[in-house]
């Protein structure tokens, strides 16, 4: 469970961008809204703790637990639906003891180390039909209960994350491309069915989204959100207006812009510290997500490249997804940015990850 490891073999530089990138967004969320920057402290000192100590732990001795973290999953999303806690429209949350959480924040972590075992002991035949069923079987019953609650960001997240990690594990390219050539013109017919006024299969305030995303002058009131998050990212020009600023124009200060602190805190971070904050948000997700993929390519196992691939996935393409809402690149979703939103699941989970990447660093493969 615990071994002895070498202090040089620790990846010093992904804890310091993780940490660089965690005091940024506590900043910015305390610009955003001051209530919740003592939180988000607490927040990142808990997520660091827990970082140190996952990291101690021998990450093949908890997969031998794979199961076990599968069913885990499972029944805490499970759990959300009959007794979760509804907020905003959806129901996403549990609250155990009066201590509230998100457990599909927590259940992407464990489904990455889920399928980092599932494909590491299905090495030699990960190309077969059986193996590729059951795999779609085990992804498609979390993605179920996820979409369920509603919660499409994180469906389209995980399942995008779980094609990463089957990608990386060795899948077929002939497969590949058999689901590319099949998923195209699915993907159209999907489209243009979810287009037609009497779908079921996206909820009212979903299907709305999309059509303010693409006609925002028929739906104001649908896409101020997104026009004003645009207006505020562009009003900060180079340098920005500066935390904290009681500029009366200011979109953030007007209260233009709902939930500033969490799904929308690259609109605060783009109007008050402008393009060259934006760019260190950037680049700090993509060299985390960088260090995850170099972690995990020195590593002795498939279990562990997996491991660091599945992370450095969740954080690119989460950070993706965020951003892309935040500049109208994409409908509006809600979906945290990794590391500098507000939301302590969320960021406590995401430091839970960081640690078994730290880990798989501790292990590598002696050249």
């Amino acid at each position: 469970m615990l071994k002895q490891y070498k202090l040089s073999d620790y990846r010093f530089r992904l804890v310091l961008w993780v940490a660089a990138l965690s005091i940024l967004g506590i900043l910015v969320i305390g610009s955003a809204n001051q209530s919740y920057q003592r939180q988000q402290i607490a927040g990142m000192i808990l997520g660091m703790a827990v970082m140190v100590i996952v990291s101690l732990f021998d990450y093949k001795w908890v997969l031998n637990f794979y199961w076990l973290i599968y069913l885990a999953a499972a029944v805490l999303l499970l759990l959300v639906l009959l007794v979760g806690v509804e907020a905003n429209g959806a129901v996403r949350w549990l609250n155990i003891a009066g201590f509230q959480f998100q457990p599909s924040d927590i259940a992407k972590i464990m489904l990455i180390l889920f399928f980092a075992k599932f494909f590491e002991n299905r090495l030699d035949r990960l190309n077969k039909p059986r193996t590729v069923i059951f795999a779609v079987l085990l992804i498609g019953i979390q993605l179920f209960l996820i979409i369920k609650e509603p919660n499409l960001s994180t469906t389209i997240i995980v399942a995008v994350v779980f094609c990463a990690l089957y990608f990386m594990a060795g899948l077929s390219y002939k497969i590949i491309a058999g689901m590319l050539l099949v998923s195209v013109p699915v993907a159209v017919i999907l489209v243009s069915v979810l287009m037609q006024p009497d779908q079921n299969l996206l909820h009212g305030y979903q299907l709305t989204r999309v059509y303010a995303w693409l006609y925002p002058e028929d739906y104001p009131s649908e896409s101020f959100q997104q026009q004003n998050s645009i207006v505020a990212i562009g009003s900060g020009q180079l340098y920005g207006r500066g935390l904290d600023n009681d500029d009366v124009s200011s979109v953030k200060n007007g209260n233009f812009i709902s939930f500033p602190q969490s799904d929308f805190i690259f609109s605060v971070v783009g109007e008050e510290l402008g393009f060259i904050g934006c760019c260190i948000i950037v680049l700090l997700e993509f060299l985390i997500s960088l260090e995850c993929l170099m972690a995990g390519r020195r590593a002795r196992e498939l279990s562990g490249t997996l491991i660091c691939s599945g992370m450095a996935a969740l954080v690119f393409f989460q950070s993706f997804l965020n951003i892309s809402v935040t500049t109208g690149l994409l409908p509006n979703t809600g979906i945290t940015l990794p590391f500098v939103s507000y939301g302590l699941t969320s960021l406590v989970s995401f430091y839970i990850g960081i640690g078994f990447v730290l880990n798989v660093g501790l292990q590598t493969k002696k050249y």
